[in-house]
């Protein structure tokens, strides 16, 4: 299993996909592809009979550059990282820090697997798995990407908890782009796994991490919302912003001058450390009544 070490020597880990199920999964693709290759140059070679070999030749090339090449690139794109053999094995290319892969994610992975996967008959490809840490082919390692399981046992999938409701779209005006997937890797990993650590770790751990985001956007946290709250709220808007470029959908309106309400939320507070010598109480003096009080009317007579 792959795992990122934090500096508090906590272990973040991953769910890299085997060898072999990466292999099933590819033979799959390309028993489809070359399948799909063999009927496209039947037809090419029917409707070209009367061109010259050099004719022929450009049109084989293309056609394998846009099955064989092109073909992949195109899916992993369209599919965000779920091919027909990954679907089938339930594996999914996906960035570094878990994101969903763009063209230029697939394009790379093409454009290095023709060399090590079709051209050395994925010798190259099996060998830099094995040598890799995380499983990661020499296309996976150009181009910042990871095939993971994406089927787990149920009670095993990490959920990210939600800001508060007042934090949502508070930094919707944020730069992210100088935020490296490494770091949103370990940030998305501490929040699905902060109920677990022990507090002051914890709070140390999420210290350090609003620091690390706060330094490369250029926005610190808010004062007095918790670390864990901050990277939530920053995390969700991430992610927001990947859901409206991939389907851009229209938001709600807020009303103005409606009060936010803050509702309770996992997010650990700051240790409070006990206090070293707790202060000896006081006892409470003792209660002296007036003998020549006069006592209240009851209505009882005492006996003579």
């Amino acid at each position: 299993m792959s795992e990122l070490v934090t500096g508090e020597a906590v272990a973040l880990e991953l769910r890299p996909a085997k060898l072999p199920s990466r292999v099933l999964a590819v033979v799959l693709d390309l028993v489809v592809a070359v399948a799909a290759y063999v009927a496209v140059m039947i037809a090419l070679v029917l409707s070209t009979a009367g061109l010259d070999a050099a004719a022929q030749a450009a049109v084989s090339i293309a056609a394998f550059l846009l099955l064989l090449v092109g073909g992949p690139i195109a899916v992993e794109t369209l599919s965000h990282g779920r091919s027909l053999g990954k679907l089938a094995f339930g594996l999914r290319v996906v960035r570094d820090d878990g994101g969903p892969i763009r063209f230029r994610h697939a394009l790379v992975r093409g454009a290095v697997g023709v060399v090590e996967i079709l051209m050395t008959f994925g010798v190259v490809a099996c060998v830099a798995s094995l040598v890799s840490a995380r499983g990661r082919r020499l296309g996976d390692v150009f181009a910042g990407t990871l095939v993971v399981r994406e089927r787990i046992p149920a009670g095993r999938t990490s959920f990210v908890p939600p800001p508060p409701p007042w934090l949502s779209g508070r930094f919707s005006q944020l730069d992210l782009s100088g935020v490296p997937d490494g770091l949103w890797l370990a940030v998305r990993q501490y929040l699905t796994r902060m109920q677990q650590l022990d507090p002051q770790v914890g709070w140390a751990m999420a210290e350090r991490l609003a620091a690390d985001v706060a330094e490369r956007t250029g926005a610190p946290a808010p004062p007095g919302v918790p670390p864990a709250a901050f990277l939530a709220a920053v995390m969700q808007e991430r992610q927001a912003r990947e859901v409206r470029r991939a389907a851009p959908v229209q938001h709600p309106v807020q009303r103005p001058f409606e009060r936010p309400v803050q509702a309770a939320a996992p997010y650990p507070s700051a240790p409070v450390a006990p206090p070293a010598h707790a202060p000896a109480s006081t006892p409470a003096p003792p209660v002296v009544r007036e003998t020549g009080a006069e006592r209240p009317a009851t209505g009882f007579a005492p006996p003579a």
